[in-house]
């Protein structure tokens, strides 16, 4: 190369150069996923045991009781007849077109990696509202998370633990897990000041002040994020499928792969289905939360 070839092309390493990176990043990876892989896995097995039975429980529960259940807790959350209907005649159309079986393990995965990503992400969420050190180092990392596309967590994830259940479930959390965490720290910070100098001169200890009074005010947004994690988790149905993941989401793999219309429609449009019931049950709860907390001001 010229020494005046750097106006025309841009400078870069050389090929040889590149692959010995790659190589030597790839290499230090399956290192470590040989060396500690295996713990790493028995240190999932509890998850993997209660994702198995939940599972089990769903297919194993009459398909009439599944419906009266979760249509009175579309009730409960909303106070809304027409949305229990709607959650009946939504469940009884998936069960009617043979696709009763999927949808239970779809949901058991997505119930599973909610409560994880909500175990996860609320913590990391209340560090980050309480310090703003805390949120410097993980909000680079949220914008990671939320711009990586979706196919590449399952590289590592494979390689580290291969395919199943577990990884998977990883995948789905970590894809999932950012609106929960950002909701939550600005549902703390957007906390009134006046609120807490006030908690304060009543004697609340910091403890006293974040769960009986930040977090209450700021469960409409911890509540969106949560809405906004099982959307998210429920988009990686489909991308977790191609790890083995059981549920709506194979069905939709195979009719990419072999062209069925029909098939891959109308596992979509359970997957719809249950996007819009979840959607609608978190949104009415925290409405019905809200409108509680403001009842009580």
């Amino acid at each position: 190369m010229s020494d005046k070839s750097w106006l025309t092309g841009f400078p870069q390493l050389e090929r040889a150069q590149l692959v010995e990176i790659r190589k030597t990043l790839d290499g230090a990876y399956r290192s470590f996923s040989r060396e500690y892989g295996d713990t790493i896995e028995s240190f999932f097995d509890p998850l993997l045991s209660f994702l198995i039975w939940f599972e089990k429980l769903l297919l194993a529960t009459p398909w009439w009781l599944v419906i009266a259940i979760l249509a009175a807790i579309a009730y409960v959350a909303s106070r809304s007849w027409k949305l229990s209907l709607g959650v009946v005649l939504s469940f009884l159309f998936i069960g009617f077109f043979g696709m009763w079986d999927n949808t239970m393990r779809t949901m058991s995965i997505i119930l599973v990696s909610t409560l994880v990503a909500i175990g996860i992400g609320i913590p990391i969420g209340i560090a980050m509202a309480r310090s703003d050190r805390v949120q410097r180092i993980v909000t680079p990392l949220l914008d990671v998370m939320q711009t990586m596309p979706a196919f590449v967590y399952l590289i590592p994830v494979v390689m580290l633990l291969g395919i199943g259940k577990i990884p998977g479930l990883i995948a789905v959390v970590i894809y999932a897990v950012p609106p929960v965490i950002r909701l939550t720290n600005l549902g703390i910070r957007l906390v009134d000041e006046e609120v807490l100098e006030a908690a304060t001169a009543y004697g609340a200890s910091p403890m006293q002040r974040l769960f009986g009074v930040q977090m209450p005010l700021a469960m409409p947004n911890i509540m969106a994020g949560i809405n906004q994690t099982i959307m998210m988790a429920l988009a990686m149905v489909v991308i977790a499928s191609m790890i083995g993941v059981k549920g709506l989401g194979q069905p939709v793999l195979k009719s990419i792969t072999n062209q069925y219309f029909t098939l891959g429609l109308l596992n979509g449009l359970a997957i719809v289905a249950l996007a819009i019931i979840f959607d609608r049950i978190s949104q009415s709860y925290a409405k019905r939360s809200q409108q509680h907390l403001g009842g009580r001001s």
